[in-house]
């Protein structure tokens, strides 16, 4: 679920999960009292829905981890909580962790791409999933319910600190049969790595030297929290990894998220491989080796597509959004999805967006070509995606705005599953509501920047001219 960055003091309550920015008065950020009062709601909903009372925790490094992390497993405990902390981590070990534990759930204590003021309590299920939309309603409404009851002493729950899910995840990547790291070895890779000092740091560099990787160049690889940039992996944020890649002469660049769920590589050359193609590129060469369907969201590219059908695949859409980009891989059988940021969901190993699963596979792609990055990107459809948004207000009626918006385009193949996204051939807009401000986003994509931004004028001018005559 995508989240714009709000201004100070600000609390967001979704099936991500409850985001905020630390500070302030309660019930406006990240405070405290709010921390206690959703983690007791969520532990609760974990015992009443799986009858276990163990929960596991981990974070990222950012500034505020450890503050929140006190309060997290004081507040399980004392509703009678076990609590296994796996300490500084990743979205998708916590995620692995949890089955391999036997536990209700997981929380991972991390704001994702947000900026080092934010963090949150991203919720998982007992299969290491996220919590589905119905389930984070329950756990919402369960929060505001007075009168929690706490454990007596003797019924408190206990901290298990276990610091091995790093080399456990490590090992399970390595043995995913299309991993081959004997071939990654044997390519002699030269890899420089932007880890946005965040707990990317510990995990990209073993996971390298695991796969036989020697020549790694580290930036922002100290797990301290203090994002030297935007820790989002958009281009206008890698400028150091760009040139570092071409200062080394490095064969490509690999950048992740502060908690390691997002995915991008850099081209030998310092250019972009795009944030979209790395769900592509992989996904090709696991559509080359094991036939089948894929999905990814409505605003990722039309590129999957091409190469699913290309490797004789089906590929299906689902509402924006992991949780719902799972639901639908489960509903198709689809052996491999994910989304435009980066996100590598590959089911052989989790359902869960896993960028250490994505380089694994994407560097033994890269070896068995035996191409250079910027070679390897050429060959797949080139596609461009353009990203805008129309404030509106706050009053306005927004399903009744894109109502209208579908009624000009009723001729051309549409879907409303998530807002509204309209394809012309091999061009398609997607218009769908935020979920934080009154604001409609609008993704074009087409076979160039032009292309789509004409695309995406044309559709606000149609959005501009309903809200004239309304």
């Amino acid at each position: 679920m995508e989240l714009l960055f709000l201004p100070f003091m600000t609390l967001i309550k979704s099936i991500s999960g409850i985001r905020g920015t630390i500070g302030g008065i309660a019930g406006d950020g990240l405070t405290p009292p709010d921390i206690i009062k959703f983690t007791a709601a969520y532990g609760r909903w974990v015992v009443q829905k799986t009858g276990k009372n163990k929960i596991v925790i981990g974070r990222d490094a950012r500034i505020s981890g450890e503050m929140v992390r006190n309060l997290v497993v004081g507040t399980l405990q004392s509703i009678g909580i076990d609590v296994v902390d796996i300490g500084l981590s990743t979205t998708p070990t916590v995620e692995v962790a949890v089955p391999d534990e036997n536990a209700g759930g997981g929380i991972i204590l991390t704001a994702s791409h947000n900026p080092k003021q934010w963090n949150a309590l991203k919720l998982l299920n007992d299969k290491g999933e996220f919590i589905t939309d119905a389930d984070g309603q329950l756990v919402l409404t369960m929060a505001e319910e007075p009168g929690i009851e706490y454990a007596e002493v003797n019924a408190l729950g206990k901290v298990t600190y276990d610091d091995g899910y790093l080399q456990r995840h490590i090992d399970k990547v390595l043995a995913l049969p299309l991993v081959d790291a004997e071939l990654i070895k044997k390519a002699n890779f030269k890899i420089a790595i932007d880890c946005v000092n965040s707990s990317g740091g510990i995990f990209v560099p073993a996971l390298l030297r695991a796969l036989g990787v020697e020549t790694i160049y580290e930036l922002y690889c100290e797990p301290d929290g203090q994002f030297p940039h935007n820790p989002e992996p958009l281009p206008e944020n890698l400028v150091a990894l760009s040139k570092e890649v071409v200062a080394k002469n490095a064969d490509l660049g690999i950048a992740v998220d502060p908690d390691v769920d997002r995915l991008c590589f850099v081209s030998e050359d310092g250019t972009m491989f795009g944030e979209e193609y790395t769900l592509v590129a992989v996904a090709d060469y696991v559509l080359q080796n094991t036939p089948g369907n894929t999905v990814s969201n409505l605003s990722s590219t039309r590129a999957l597509r091409d190469v699913t059908e290309h490797n004789k695949g089906v590929y299906h859409a689902a509402a924006v959004g992991e949780v719902n980009v799972v639901n639908k891989m489960k509903e198709t059988n689809a052996i491999i999805g994910g989304e435009g940021n980066g996100g590598v969901i590959y089911p052989e190993s989790h359902y869960g967006r896993d960028a250490l699963v994505g380089i694994a596979l994407f560097l033994t792609h890269l070896a068995k070509s035996g191409k250079t990055v910027s070679v390897l990107r050429s060959g797949y459809p080139a596609y461009f995606i353009s990203k805008n948004k129309i404030a509106l207000t706050p009053e306005m009626d927004i399903d009744a705005l894109l109502k209208e918006v579908e009624k000009r385009y009723n001729n051309q193949p549409y879907s409303t599953i998530d807002g509204l996204k309209i394809e012309f051939d091999k061009q398609w807009v997607h218009l769908r509501r935020s979920n934080t401000e009154p604001i409609i986003r609008i993704y074009s994509e087409g076979d160039s920047e032009t292309v789509a931004n004409n695309l995406a004028q044309k559709i606000i001018s149609d959005i501009q001219e309903i809200l004239r005559l309304s």
